[in-house]
Order: structure tokens, then C-alpha cells, then sequence
């Protein structure tokens, strides 16, 4: 409103401050519009966390297709998308709301990772008696997406998923963060059944992993997934 202001006044007849004034406008109305359709999409996933869903979603193909689409980015940082994963990873889960989940979990390891590094995709499955088999309950599948940026402070690791909260709040908003990704995330886990763990260490980058519930093929046989480790 101040910069209106002083285009409307002061600065009215002053071409190279209206120009100057106007990118910084629209920097902020861009900022503000993410911020308002984060804060819807937060409303709309909270008033179904407690319905989980029934279909069955092919997180690899959903991953294949975030990665296209992040191609812009990745090329701009000279980022490596290294994927270890499976050839199909069927889970109990809503497309959108997962494809929510990793778009914004590969976009924050390519916006924190460091210029010309790699950035890891991998999978794993948990069958009866195994660590990710106790953390849910049922067989389940884990999806860690690894980057090598800077690192988090243990003592930040807990509030991450705070809305609005921010390591470094000058440069989260300069990177175009509006502090409400991993609060998107942590609920359409929630709501899938799910856990989401983060590990980072300082220097070296950090690990967010989320456990699915393994989606069933058979009546009584969880899905058999093969192997598949790309380079891209």
C-alpha cells in the first residue's frame, strides 16, 4: 500500500522509481498469492485428515512425473536426480493429495541442496517383524528424499512442520518458501496413516522419509515390487 502510495504521489512522474516500485509490488503480490492458496490447500486437507483413503496410488509413476516436472529447476542448479526405487510402489493413498507430498519435499531438496549435487530418491518396503513394519502396524512402503544442502540444527528438527516456521526466515522467503510445505505435508501423512521422519545433519544435508501403508494386490498377498535404480 505504501508503494501505491508513493506511485500515485511522489513518484508519478518518475519512470525508473515506478519500475523499481512495480517489481517489488509484484514480488509480494506473488508471495502473498502462494501464501493464501498454501493456507487453503492446508484448510482443505484438515477438514479430510480424519478419512483415509481406500485407492491405491503408483507412487513411482507419481515421482516420475514431479520429476518432469521439476525439470526447469534442476537444470537451473545442476542438481542429479538419483533414483532407487522400485518399478511400481503401490500404496494405499489419494494421487493428488501424495503428489502434493513429494512436489513439495523434491522442490525444498532442490531449492536447498547446493549447486551441481545429487538429490536421492529411494524406496523401501517393510514386511512382518521389520522396523517399518512396527512403526504402522501393517506392511508398509518408505519413500526418503535425501539432499545435499546445508543441514538443520537438531533443535529445529521438531518444529519444521510448525506452520510458518522457518530455520532462516530471510532466506526461506528469498528462495519463495511460505513456510506452510511441510505442514502440508505432515497433515496428508497424517491422514494417509502415515509417519514422517526427518534426520539432517549440519554441513552434510538431511533425510525426510515417509512411511505408507503398503497397498494389498492379492486378498491376502502384499504387492511383490521389483528393482530399479536410475540415473538422471
Amino acid at each position: 500500500m505504501g508503494f501505491i502510495e508513493t506511485l500515485k504521489g511522489p513518484a508519478k512522474d518518475d519512470p525508473e522509481a515506478q519500475q523499481r516500485f512495480l517489481k517489488i509490488m509484484q514480488d509480494q503480490a506473488e508471495r502473498m498469492s502462494h501464501i493464501v492458496s498454501d493456507l487453503l490447500s492446508l484448510s482443505k486437507i484438515e477438514l479430510l485428515e480424519h478419512t483415509p483413503p481406500t485407492s491405491v496410488t503408483d507412487l513411482s509413476e507419481s515421482i516420475t512425473n514431479i520429476i518432469e516436472g521439476l525439470h526447469t529447476q534442476i537444470e537451473n542448479k545442476e542438481i542429479t536426480i538419483r533414483r532407487d526405487m522400485d518399478k511400481v510402489i503401490p500404496v494405499l493413498g489419494d494421487d493428488e493429495a501424495l503428489t502434493q507430498v513429494f512436489q513439495n519435499l523434491l522442490e525444498n531438496a532442490i531449492k536447498y541442496g547446493h549447486n551441481g549435487t545429487t538429490v536421492t530418491i529411494r524406496c523401501k518396503t517393510y514386511g512382518p517383524g521389520s522396523q517399518g513394519m512396527r512403526r504402522l502396524g501393517r506392511p508398509s512402503v518408505a519413500i526418503s528424499v535425501i539432499d545435499q544442502g546445508d543441514g538443520i540444527a537438531r533443535e529445529h528438527l521438531p518444529r519444521l512442520t510448525e506452520r510458518f516456521y522457518r530455520v532462516d526466515p530471510a532466506r526461506s522467503r528469498q528462495l519463495g518458501g511460505t513456510g506452510l510445505g511441510l505442514a502440508i505435508v505432515k497433515h496428508i501423512v497424517n491422514r494417509h496413516r502415515g509417519v514422517l521422519t526427518i534426520d539432517s545433519e549440519v554441513g552434510r544435508g538431511s533425510t525426510f522419509t515417509v512411511y505408507l501403508p503398503q497397498a494389498v494386490i492379492t486378498e491376502n498377498e502384499p504387492a511383490q515390487l521389483g528393482s530399479q535404480k536410475l540415473d538422471f
